[in-house]
């Protein structure tokens, strides 16, 4: 289960300490202006080693393309990338090579497949997100066509929530991707920093310009698709759309929305009824725990069953929910252009119009 999506699928590879990550992308009609310097600026934003708020793990992270490109249009032919690891510190987890790190995937992955590749969190590392990215912005690329737009900003860090309507301009230039309350939110990451600890964070993602009628039901709603995709996110723990959680403690009377002679007068349900969007924004929360990885005393079991005390070295976020808010931003992408297509492959004149 490397691949995700149907009409627009994106398929990863590579694990955290091998020679590279990447991907191929299919489904990307042909004629569409592929411009590799906005998917560079995309894979950028959640480059690590930028800040103290983040992995010192400092990568180049600039991703070369093999095909399905030519002279700056999509070719309709698969699109394959990689992005090279260089910053590799393997000896970090030659400790580790017995042991089972808490709260980790590493359990979970030996039961499955009985070998235990060492090397930090290997396939089930957050580094293999870095492709996520990439195929997002690959997706976004398609989704400009259509006038639809994603972004995504931190809501809360740990006890810390902002007061107010979100600020994205706020957000565009925070180093945490702040919608508000950020030096509180950055005073909260250096605390479980400096303790030795980590912290968990919300994010919240809007799109807009999404048109009336994506999704495809019964088994295929777009709310369902949604949820799955950020669920799948490295450290995401649960997922909220329009109300969310609050809904449940709602009368149908203050949830539903009503309709006016200009459409809907409020938007309790996030953009999407039914799983099929309704033309209103698409609302979002994920939210993401504390990062596992942290550098204090933790007891765990090697693999003969022994009960073992470890400490972990490496290179760790201390808030993984700050970069994972990019990720959010390209997953959500991918299912808003694989949709997108699903639904225009019974309306081709709508693609016809536009290539």
């Amino acid at each position: 289960m490397n691949s995700f999506g149907n009409k627009f699928r994106l398929t990863t590879f590579g694990e955290s300490h091998g020679v590279a990550i990447g991907g191929v992308i299919d489904g990307m009609p042909s004629g569409v202006k592929i411009d590799l310097e906005l998917v560079q600026s995309e894979i950028n934003r959640r480059r690590g080693g930028q800040s103290v708020y983040a992995t010192p793990r400092a990568e180049a992270d600039r991703i070369e393309v093999f095909s399905g490109i030519f002279e700056g249009f999509s070719t309709g032919t698969p699109i394959g990338f990689a992005i090279y690891n260089e910053n590799q510190k393997s000896k970090d987890y030659e400790s580790l090579r017995d042991i089972f790190r808490a709260g980790h995937a590493d359990w979970g992955y030996y039961q499955k497949y009985a070998v235990r590749d060492h090397r930090g969190g290997g396939r089930a590392s957050a580094r293999e997100t870095a492709v996520r990215v990439a195929g997002g912005a690959f997706a976004r690329l398609l989704l400009d066509s259509f006038g639809v737009s994603v972004k995504s900003g931190v809501l809360s860090v740990g006890s810390v929530d902002i007061s107010g309507e979100p600020d994205w301009d706020l957000a565009a230039r925070s180093e945490i991707f702040a919608l508000g309350a950020e030096e509180a939110m950055k005073a909260e990451i250096m605390n479980a920093r400096n303790a030795h600890d980590s912290v968990g964070a919300s994010v919240l993602t809007i799109a807009q310009g999404v048109m009336a009628g994506l999704g495809e039901p019964l088994y295929g709603r777009l709310d369902a698709a949604l949820a799955s995709a950020l669920m799948g996110i490295n450290g995401v723990k649960a997922v909220e759309i329009g109300e969310g959680v609050r809904a449940s403690r709602l009368r149908g009377s203050e949830n539903n929305d009503n309709m006016g002679e200009n459409g809907f007068l409020s938007n309790h349900s996030g953009g999407i009824l039914g799983g099929i969007s309704s033309g209103e924004p698409i609302v979002l929360k994920s939210h993401f725990k504390p990062t596992p990885s942290i550098f204090k005393p933790q007891m765990t079991l090697d693999k003969t069953g022994a009960v073992r005390e470890y400490e972990l070295r490496g290179r760790h976020d201390p808030c993984i929910g700050v970069r994972g808010s990019v990720v959010a931003t390209a997953m959500v992408r991918l299912v808003l252009a694989d949709m997108l297509l699903l639904n225009a492959s019974s309306k081709l004149e709508s693609l016809q119009k536009l290539y």
